[in-house]
């Protein structure tokens, strides 16, 4: 099959409706673009499990407070299409918000409240607490895109702990799709691949690992026998007091198979250790369940209680 790419929503509804009618299993992959091997990685996975793979590219203005933030995120349109062919994909789509919501926008051009989606109990602290609004941008474009293509199954990376939980909610509110969870991709300094990696300095770069390097350290009680989350969250926040240049704003750890909106009080059976910091002016956020290396995938049925 060709590689096709779509700049309307419709001609993406169009072909992947041709794809279901002739019995082919979808696989999709949802990406705001500036692709990196996180992503391709993701796709690589579609093709090896699915018919054929879709990947729409859309920077979701609803996921933004800031405008600023918005109008500097990334894009390379014509170099995504690039990848995305060589890794296998089928088709790759864009759009604007009033093509996803042809019937919602108001006359300010924004979306109407009573379309956004909830996201959840799993927003509830952390990214939650940090990134007002965002999950309800996040759950509102995942619904739309998984109406847009109806995929039978959807990767996303364990980067975006917290998103994946949101959108795994979303899924199985729809009853579909399948959603697979996929270990984060890392450079081999292990810091987490992202997208806005590309906008640190290189002295932004190096001071970076610090976020994978705090996560190994907690890895390190974790396997020595430490089940105590005030101990696990006390290692993980320590090596960013020798960090120049990092500004911590979290540093907490979680019961990797039940979201909660608050730090856990009691001995962890299962923990997920979750990081965000600013390095210089860019945000990054990492995690890792702890014992389990970065083969392990979020649990089903994970982050019901807030």
């Amino acid at each position: 099959m060709s590689f096709a790419r779509f700049g309307s929503v419709s001609s993406a509804m169009e072909w992947c409706l041709a794809q279901r009618e002739a019995g082919k299993t979808i696989g999709f992959v949802a990406t705001m673009g500036a692709l990196h091997e996180g992503h391709l990685g993701l796709v690589r996975r579609s093709v090896s499990t699915c018919d054929v793979t879709v990947v729409s590219v859309f920077v979701n203005p609803l996921q933004f407070e800031d405008p600023g933030d918005l109008e500097r995120y990334p894009r390379d349109l014509d170099g995504d299409a690039r990848q995305l062919k060589e890794a296998g994909c089928d088709m790759m789509f864009t759009g604007t918000l009033p093509e996803f919501f042809p019937d919602s926008i108001d006359e300010m051009g924004s979306l109407e409240p009573g379309t956004l989606m909830s996201p959840g109990p799993c927003a509830h602290g952390l990214e939650g607490v940090s990134r007002a609004g965002h999950f309800i941008g996040v759950a509102t474009i995942v619904h739309r895109l998984f109406e847009v293509v109806s995929p039978t199954r959807a990767f996303f990376g364990r980067k975006d702990y917290q998103q994946a939980l949101i959108v795994a909610e979303v899924a199985r509110r729809r009853g579909a799709p399948e959603i697979e969870v996929c270990p984060t991709s890392r450079e081999e300094d292990g810091l987490a691949r992202s997208s806005r990696n590309q906008h640190l300095s290189e002295s932004g770069r190096e001071a970076a690992v610090v976020l994978s390097q705090a996560l190994a350290c907690c890895d390190a009680q974790w396997r020595s026998g430490v089940r105590a989350p005030e101990v696990l969250q006390a290692t993980l926040a320590a090596p960013f007091k020798n960090a120049p240049g990092v500004r911590l704003e979290y540093a907490a750890v979680r019961d990797a198979t039940q979201w909660t909106a608050g730090d856990p009080s009691e001995p962890l059976e299962n923990c997920v250790a979750l990081v965000a910091a600013r390095v210089g002016p860019v945000r990054l956020i990492d995690n890792l369940i702890l014992g389990e290396g970065e083969t392990c995938e979020i649990p089903r049925g994970a982050g019901l209680r807030a």
